[in-house]
């Protein structure tokens, strides 16, 4: 073999380990990005669509909508519910979308933690997101990543991707806030039975034509709900 081809051969060589090299440093950097802490909520769904859902519609709390809005609807519910979960991406969406945009409703959640322990810190992780004017969107892309009950997916971790997910700009505070708001969420929880609730997720009203916060139940259809909304109008 000539010297020529000698040296040609040596650089093949060197510019396949250089490739080989480059792609290696590519996958690294992939997984670093992929597993730093800055990057909680990669791997949630539904981030871009609840946030965009959402966008432009008053919070305060846990109440969604104009805060002089004539009836308010009151979910209680608990995170780790899954027909909470159907109630947040069938019934619940068509209300948002009308009555509470256009000023007719406001919306607000109140904890009814039954499912189990991880419920309650969920639950204040929530009310810590509402300090803050994000607590519906914590809501919402919770339900959008919810795991199988009580199987222990609800971790320090998880909560605190979903409040990145969710647009919760001061984490320091919200990590503060959310022992503060476990009593909160004892108090609703306590006030639910009273209004006669025994499951989640359950419904009360309060308008001109309503005697106080009344109790409606677990409406089966966003129809049912209409119809409540419009006696309580």
């Amino acid at each position: 073999m000539s010297s020529s081809e000698d040296r040609r051969k040596q650089l093949l060589q060197l510019a396949a380990a250089a490739v080989f090299l480059a792609i290696a440093v590519v996958l690294v950097l992939i997984v670093v990005n992929t597993s730093s802490s800055d990057g909680g909520d990669t791997e949630l769904e539904g981030v871009a669509e609840v946030n965009q859902d959402l966008a432009g519609i008053p919070q305060r709390e846990m109440v969604l909508g104009d805060p002089k809005a004539p009836v308010e609807l009151v979910e209680f519910g608990d995170l780790q519910c899954p027909v909470c979960k159907g109630f947040s991406e069938e019934v619940l969406p068509p209300i948002i979308e009308n009555q509470v945009k256009n000023g007719e409703v406001k919306l607000e959640f109140r904890n009814f933690t039954i499912i189990g322990e991880q419920s309650p810190p969920a639950g204040a992780a929530a009310l810590a997101a509402g300090a803050q004017s994000r607590g519906w969107n914590y809501v919402e892309l919770f339900y959008k990543n919810q795991g199988a009950e009580n199987s222990g997916y609800a971790d320090d971790a998880f909560l605190e991707s979903i409040a990145k997910g969710a647009g919760v700009k001061n984490l320091a505070k919200w990590n503060q806030d959310r022992a503060t708001f476990l009593a909160k969420v004892e108090a609703t929880t306590a006030e639910a039975p009273e209004l006669g609730f025994n499951g989640t997720p359950s419904f009360a009203i309060q308008g001109p034509k309503t005697d106080g916060l009344e109790p409606i139940g677990t409406p089966s259809s966003t129809g049912a709900l209409e119809e409540a909304i419009e006696e309580a109008s």
